[in-house]
């Protein structure tokens, strides 16, 4: 996948004027905040649960050798192999090895971030191998030639004319005179062409919310069931899983599965929760032949002991997303790479350096609703001005902005004259916006003038304000 980050802010803009995307993009703020908000206040220790979720992947991270060594033991006790892949070039090829030896041709995939991270698709498919997404978001986005929007609802920025345009576009077998006009037509057709495509695939690949280490178990949760036909009909099953996805025990999925779904969609659970422990035995009624774990690395080892390490408590359940008004406002591919919102924000330079994305961490108002709803507790605003430091520091922000910054610093270090100057500016700035209120436009305010209008100021600095203020208060006391 073509990393676009860099050019955020011209994305951002065609996204601003894009209208079906803006139509869109209100199914995030009307579909997801209200549900999470009633599923969290009807559990009366969901706060205690998401504390102690924290609690288990803080340990996890903190003992992460020995839980990855624990669960490839486990993996291969079951009959299944576990491949470490440093990188994404190295996981691709891995797959593709795979692929070779069991002559897969056709291959079903459930819905992974991690395999949109190491671009997988447009790899097989210029190796003759042809991937077919099977969760109905990602085959909507596949015909369209995009990628996720949204990392649990990937197609949340298209609306249902442009599926049913891309359906008739796609399935020219089908009558062209059937009614698409409503959801359940569109889905009742997606699921018969999928159908196909099960029996068809002679390898199935998913990723893993979590992996389990007493068990050696990969963990899927889903709503539509297509992670399950995908690894249990094809001969071989193929997890896809970066590092720390680890859980220590079945009892400690159990407590962060409660957080997982109530923060992601306003459920209790899921309607699909899977659990996969190797290739199948004699006993079992069904199963793939051949079990195989890819897990990457890609730059999270890194990530380790370092002020970032929280963000590798993150389950993926979107709700910072869901919550962010800079989200909301231009969607998620904007931010130009597989992860959008506030946790893209820290996620991506981690993964592709700063330099490469250092325009998502200043694309916050850091109003902080994505930590106050936040499963994990992440600190996801704490760890944004961590990269804004670490780009100033490297010169990568505009000179405009250093500049600015370096000004304001030399005021700040001389409080007295930083008073005077900002009392001056608010009284011009008073004085110019008297009668209107407002500033339709004004000169090195552009950035925010383009788009709102600027408060004329009233009644002085806030520092002025407090003063007058502390001083009525002592005079009432005396």
């Amino acid at each position: 996948m073509q990393i676009t980050s860099p050019r955020f802010k011209s994305n951002a803009r065609e996204a601003l004027d894009d209208p079906a995307l803006q139509r869109a993009l209100g199914n995030v703020r009307s579909g997801f905040i209200g549900k999470r908000a009633k599923a969290a206040a009807a559990l009366p220790e969901f706060d205690a649960l998401r504390d102690n979720a924290r609690d288990i992947k803080n340990h996890v991270l903190a003992h992460l050798d020995l839980y990855l060594e624990a669960y490839s033991e486990k993996v291969e006790a079951a009959g299944g192999h576990v491949h470490f892949a440093r990188d994404a070039e190295e996981a691709r090829n891995i797959i593709l090895g795979i692929c070779r030896d069991t002559n897969a041709r056709t291959v079903t995939k459930g819905k992974s971030m991690i395999t949109e991270e190491i671009g997988l698709n447009a790899f097989l498919e210029e190796h003759s191998v042809a991937p077919v997404e099977t969760d109905l978001g990602e085959y909507i986005i596949q015909l369209r030639g995009e990628h996720p929007s949204h990392i649990i609802a990937p197609a949340v920025h298209v609306n249902k004319d442009q599926v049913e345009a891309d359906f008739r576009r796609a399935h020219t077998h089908l009558d062209p005179q059937r009614n698409l006009e409503e959801p359940t037509t569109l889905l009742a057709e997606a699921r018969g062409v999928l159908r196909e495509k099960y029996f068809q695939a002679d390898l199935g690949i998913t990723g893993a919310n979590f992996l389990v280490a007493e068990t050696g178990s990969s963990v899927i949760v889903t709503n539509e069931g297509n992670g399950d036909l995908t690894q249990i009909l094809p001969k071989t099953h193929v997890v896809v899983a970066s590092i720390e996805k680890i859980v220590p025990t079945l009892e400690d999925l159990s407590q962060i599965l409660r957080v997982l779904a109530r923060s992601a969609t306003g459920q209790d659970m899921s309607v699909y929760t899977t659990v996969s422990t190797g290739p199948r035995r004699e006993e079992d009624p069904d199963g793939p032949e051949n079990y195989h774990v890819v897990l990457l690395d890609n730059g999270r080892s890194s990530m380790l002991g370092t002020e970032f390490e929280e963000m590798l408590r993150c389950i993926r359940c979107g709700a910072c997303m869901n919550h962010c008004p800079v989200y909301h406002a231009v969607g998620g591919h904007a931010y130009g790479w597989v992860y959008p919102g506030p946790m893209g924000a820290v996620l991506t330079p981690s993964l592709v350096g700063v330099d490469q994305s250092g325009h998502l961490p200043n694309a916050s108002t850091f109003c902080g609703r994505c930590e106050s709803v936040c499963p994990m507790h992440i600190p996801l605003p704490k760890m944004m001005r961590h990269w804004r430091e670490r780009e100033f520091s490297r010169n990568l922000n505009p000179a405009t902005a250093r500049y600015g910054l370096a000004l304001w610093a030399w005021f700040a270090r001389r409080p007295a004259l930083y008073r005077r100057a900002a009392g001056l500016a608010a009284g011009v700035l008073g004085w110019l916006g008297r009668g209107r209120g407002r500033f339709a436009s004004l000169p090195l305010a552009g950035g925010w003038t383009k788009h709102r209008d600027l408060p004329a100021p009233e009644g002085g600095t806030f520092q002025a304000q407090w003063a007058r203020r502390q001083a009525q208060a002592a005079a009432g006391r005396g």
